[in-house]
């Protein structure tokens, strides 16, 4: 399948190592930037042209897919002229900057009959697929309480960059940014809560939006959770997720997961793997977003839906949103 790689800036690299992997299903056809010389400078598949021109790209009718690695405040434009042009689309998380404009890019792509992906790699890990199983199975029984944590670093230095942890660029801080994989994943496993209850601040940081986010969640089935999000816990740790459920508890830690239940030996899957939590923010391993751009080149071969489909990445966006809301009014969301 030939397809576009829309960006070659700080998010690429996973992404060009996954497609270095799986150049055996994709040929990269075209690199779109906004420098030929930074382009240059990116180490980029040797079957592919650059150019500054998205037209190039749009007028290449031997090209079915693109990957939009550019910020998030460019998504919508460029997804709008890649769906028109009957080009798959996977796009880097966020998928915009507010959850209206990530609404219109959904409807936008399922006006064209075009597939949608996002890169939220955490559902794709083995542990996460696991876990799903065993939840949609009914092996773990009902859901009684949740917690999802966050607590990364980020140094003063990251948000120095222009754009960083601003409204107009990245949509939001921690929420957003960084945290949005976890909460992604929290919501894959247990669906939407009914009601939410959200704080936020900066407390460390000089940035325009929030570095510190809490939250208590509640679903329609009675369940009470708890979100911990900060990139102000020096020097960062694994994100983790819990689940407590009437027949065992399971935790999700950087990968790996822990299964306890009642009289029986722990199940343990996967490994924890290093995610990005401290100063290196692509100090990750890029599985993740190879198994998410092959179920994304699978789904288009079979006409499925993606496993990271664009639909139910909105469920993310309206969590996040929830919260900013609740803590500006200072009272329960209901969703």
């Amino acid at each position: 399948m030939r397809i576009a790689v829309i960006g070659a800036g700080v998010a690429a690299p996973p992404h060009l190592r996954s497609l270095h992997d799986l150049r055996g299903e994709a040929e990269v056809a075209w690199v779109w930037g906004r420098d030929l010389a930074r382009l240059a400078a990116a180490g980029l598949p040797a079957s592919a042209r650059t150019t500054t021109r998205l037209d190039d790209v749009l007028a290449d009718t031997s090209v079915q897919a693109a990957l939009v690695l550019t910020p998030p405040h460019t998504h919508l434009a460029i997804v709008e002229q890649l769906a028109a042009a009957g080009k798959h689309v996977l796009v880097e998380k966020p998928l915009e900057l507010t959850l209206a404009q990530s609404e219109r890019l959904v409807a936008i792509c399922a006006h064209h009959s075009v597939q949608l992906a996002v890169m939220l790699q955490h559902r794709a890990s083995p542990a996460a697929r696991h876990l799903a199983a065993m939840l949609q199975a009914g092996e773990l029984g009902t859901l009684l309480g949740a917690s999802a944590s966050i607590r990364w670093w980020r140094p003063q230095s990251y948000y120095d960059v222009p754009g960083r942890g601003t409204l107009a660029r990245d949509g939001g801080g921690v929420l957003m940014t960084q945290a949005i994989h976890t909460l992604d994943l929290l919501l894959h496993l247990t669906g939407l809560p009914a009601r939410v209850t959200g704080l936020v601040g900066t407390r460390l940081h000089r940035m325009e939006t929030e570095d510190t986010a809490g939250a208590l969640l509640q679903w329609a089935g009675g369940a009470i959770g708890v979100i911990d999000a900060t990139t102000a816990a020096y020097p960062g740790y694994p994100e983790r997720i819990a689940l407590n459920c009437t027949r065992g508890t399971a935790t999700l830690e950087a990968g790996g997961l822990r299964v306890e239940r009642a009289g029986a030996e722990p199940l343990l899957v996967g490994q924890a793997q290093a995610s990005g939590a401290g100063a290196n923010l692509m100090g990750f391993d890029h599985a993740g977003h190879r198994a998410v751009i092959q179920d994304f080149l699978a789904a288009i071969a079979a006409q499925r839906t993606p496993l990271t489909d664009g639909a139910s990445a909105l469920e993310v966006h309206r969590l996040i949103d929830a919260v900013l809301r609740s803590s500006h009014a200072g009272a329960p969301v209901t969703l």
